[in-house]
């Protein structure tokens, strides 16, 4: 029986094992969900800002392309009083 002390202590090896894979995969998931949260919200974030700045070009090319009317100023509104 001079097996035995070997049997059990690789047994033990490998239920070591086993339990830091586990707790290993375990966070491994919680990092992936984190990190597909920051793109998503990063995404979010990112969309909105090429929105905002697609809408400052066209009123900026908008603005371009309006005639001014020579007789309104600067501060003048246009005939009301």
């Amino acid at each position: 029986m001079p097996y035995l002390p070997s049997a059990v202590l690789l047994l033990i090896g490998i239920a070591l094992l086993v339990f830091a894979l586990v707790r290993v995969s375990r966070g491994v998931a919680r990092a992936r969900s984190v990190l597909a949260a920051a793109k998503a919200t990063f995404g979010d974030e990112s969309g909105l800002l090429r929105a905002r700045s697609a809408a400052l070009r066209v009123a900026v090319a908008d603005r371009k392309r309006s005639r001014r009317v020579p007789s309104a100023g600067r501060g003048e509104t246009g005939g009301r009083s």
